[in-house]
């Protein structure tokens, strides 16, 4: 470490989904800079759409290179700093595992709520059509896994696996495209006690008001 090359520049919105990978960030414990991006002008200009053409955040540039999508960003980085121990080694049998959940939230899950939440889930008949086939069946498995979290999804082990997944069900609850089934909430009393989420949490709550 130490050149500009290895520095993590991070860019995000307060009220984003930058606040899961800041949360990472915080979890990691490497220093980062953080770019501000405002929703409209900014994330729009030419010089942003050159590092997501998606013209969203959150994204990272570390060592020359460009990551976005918030699951991808919190495996990359759990990757890259290995020191952390956020990640199960690739000959780790639970590799699998946290791996299988990352995606799951990151696919079906965020779809059938996303779907839900807009009243566009598919009929029953057509429910082959989607990755998660039905909303009930997502949010179901979901629950199991919120029950299974020993206390985490790894048991013993925190992992950047409850960084992604636990801030979905901490949105959900929040937002209220999630029911307070007991397990969620046993769960997120857990996650809402991790010290780098309450210091990540702060930050982006500093900076609300500026963007409001």
């Amino acid at each position: 470490m130490g050149s500009s090359n290895d520095e993590i520049v991070f860019y995000t919105h307060p009220q984003s989904r930058g606040r899961i990978v800041r949360w990472m960030l915080e979890e990691i414990g490497q220093p980062y800079r953080v770019e501000v991006m405002g929703y409209g002008q900014s994330m729009k200009a030419p010089e942003y759409l050159a590092i997501n053409p998606m013209g969203k955040v959150p994204a990272i540039v570390h060592r020359g290179v460009v990551v976005t999508e918030t699951a991808a960003i919190c495996a990359y980085l759990a990757d890259a700093f290995p020191a952390a121990g956020l990640a199960p080694a690739l000959d780790d049998p639970l590799r699998g595992s946290y791996l299988r959940w990352l995606f799951f939230v990151a696919g079906p899950v965020e779809a059938a709520v996303t779907a839900r939440a807009l009243g566009q889930e598919p009929p029953p008949e057509k429910a082959g059509f989607v990755g998660y086939g039905s909303y009930e069946a997502t949010i179901g498995l979901l629950q199991q896994i919120a029950a299974g979290a020993s206390p985490w999804l790894l048991g013993e082990r925190f992992s950047a696996a409850d960084v992604y997944v636990g801030s979905q069900i901490l949105f959900g609850l929040t937002f209220k495209t999630l029911q307070p089934h007991p397990a969620f909430l046993a769960y997120a009393q857990r996650l809402g006690e991790r010290e780098a989420l309450k210091r990540a949490a702060a930050a982006d709550d500093a900076l609300i008001p500026a963007q409001a």
